[in-house]
Order: C-alpha cells, then structure tokens, then sequence
C-alpha cells in the first residue's frame, strides 16, 4: 500500500470512529427503546410508553443500558467501515479505469458504501449481540424467560462464552450482513445524492455546504437505510436476544415465525424511535466524520 493511501485509510478510520461516538451519544435511548420493542412488542403501546416505563422501572440509567457496548460497536463499525469505504472507492476507480483522485457519481459511492458494509458488519455483529442482550435484560427477567442476573457488559459476555463459545459471538451474522448491504447502499446513496442537491442549489463544491446540510444529508440517508432494512433489523434482534435462552433458528425462519405468528406488523415494531433517533445520530455521524476528516486532511496536506 502506498504512503498516500495508508494514510488516507488512518485519517479515514480514526474520522469514522468520531463520528461513531458522536452517532451513539445523541440517539442511546432512543435506540434503546427501539430494541425493547423490537423483542417485546406486545409489552409497549409505542415508544412514549417504552421510554416512560423503563424510566419508572430502572431509571434513567435504564435508557443507557448497552451504551458501552453501543460505544465499542459503533467506533468499531464506523471505523471499518469509513477506512472500508475509501478502499471500496479506490477499488472501484481502478475497475473502472479511472484515475486515483478521480471523482466517482453518487451511484459509484453508494456501491462502495454496501460493498464496505460487509467488512464493517464482522467487527460489529458480536458488539451489537452484547449490547442489545442488555438493552432487553429487563425484559427477558420480567416475562421469566431468564433468572435474575448481573446487568453488566462482562457477565453477559462470560455468559455467550459459557454456553456458546467464541462462535456464539456472531450469532445474527447472516442477518447482520443480509440487513448492512442493501442497507448502506441506500444510506450513502441516499447521502451523496442529497449533498449534491445542496451542492447545487448553494453553487458550491460538495465539502462546502456547510453544517446543516450535512447533518440533514446524514439524517435521510440514515431514514433510508431504516425504512429499507427494518425487518431484517427486527429479526436480527430477536435472533440474538432470544438465543439467550434457547437456540434460534435462521434469519427465513425466524422471520416466517415472527410473520405467522405475530404478524407483519410485528416486524415494524420500534419503527417510531429509529426514525426519530436517525436524524440527529446519522447526522452527528456524517457531522463528525466530515468535519474531523477535513481537519486531518488539511494536517496532512500543511
């Protein structure tokens, strides 16, 4: 690997880790409340419901539950991602015969953003699987599907440790990449397309449309990426939340079950609180990578 580009890929993963910080302290709750409902659905009327009684239950530490594990998946995902996305983008320049500087449309990003998401999906899977287990605790000790324990990051992972093993970790795998690829080819696309439109409604180049539009470009590329994926999102917390008691089946299977038996609808259970969540933590994630990328950039460059 070149100079240039390895240190584009370490300006790339150290920017996307900011940006996955910034994304998981402006939307836990809300995210949160989305995984409850995700797992329970018949135990909330809606996410005002969920919130509320969480608060009443566990307190305000109850919304943050899975917030370390939240941080480490996110920081994670986004920094593989973001340092994935650049590689992605460079490979696709080479295929296409294009120069190394080349600018690439909107649809070339995309496909390089859903590409990256599979890398990124391997680093995050066994993070999300810890942090959505505790966001539920409550819940799976409350209907009694599991005896009362430990709260806490470190007995959950002894836990997977003890009855499933390292590969216990990537419970949810093929949903996790099933949900990332169509997922972050919206998202990106969706994401690029609208800066552009600011680009061109301000006359100005993409990198200097200035803060709002950046975080209103993160925030609809992410509600894209949710309305696409949601049921796969859905099943994939249902897969590694109730694997903590018994062994689940696959992502066609779990998805049938939840269909039959509960309904379509149940698959859009917790839809509110990720759309309300999407834009401010999509935008603080597009917001911090971009501005921190810049500040890099130009480090880099004096």
């Amino acid at each position: 690997m070149a100079p240039h580009a390895a240190v584009q890929a370490v300006i790339d993963l150290s920017a996307g880790a900011i940006g996955g910080a910034a994304c998981v302290f402006s939307g836990q709750p809300l995210d949160t409340a989305k995984v409850k409902m995700q797992t329970f659905p018949t135990l909330y009327r809606g996410f005002v419901h969920c919130i509320t009684s969480t608060y009443k239950q566990v307190g305000i530490r109850g919304l943050y539950q899975g917030t370390s594990p939240a941080l480490m998946a996110n920081v994670a995902e986004n920094s593989v991602l973001f340092m994935s996305y650049g590689f992605c983008q460079q490979v696709i320049r080479f295929t296409a015969g294009l120069h190394s500087d080349a600018v690439l449309s909107d649809m070339q990003k995309a496909c390089a953003g859903s590409v990256a998401s599979v890398f990124s999906s391997l680093v995050l899977c066994p993070t999300e699987l810890v942090k959505c287990r505790l966001q539920a605790m409550y819940e799976m000790e409350a209907t009694g599907k599991i005896a009362r324990s430990q709260n806490s990051v470190w007995s959950v992972v002894k836990s997977i440790m003890k009855n499933d093993g390292p590969q216990g970790f990537f419970q949810g795998l093929t949903t996790t990449v099933a949900r990332e690829v169509p997922g972050y080819f919206c998202f990106f696309g969706a994401y690029e397309l609208c800066r552009s439109a600011f680009a061109e409604y301000m006359k100005c180049e993409k990198d200097d449309i200035g803060v709002a539009p950046i975080v209103f470009s993160g925030g609809f590329g992410g509600a894209c990426l949710w309305l696409v994926v949601y049921p796969m999102d859905c099943v994939k917390s249902r897969i590694q939340v109730m694997s903590m008691t018994a062994k689940q089946g696959g992502f066609f299977k779990t998805f049938m079950i939840i269909a039959r038996t509960e309904g379509i609808r149940a698959l859009y259970s917790g839809l509110t609180p990720t759309m309300v969540r999407t834009f401010p933590a999509n935008g603080a994630l597009f917001l911090g990578y971009e501005a921190s990328r810049k500040v890099m950039m130009k480090q880099f460059d004096s």
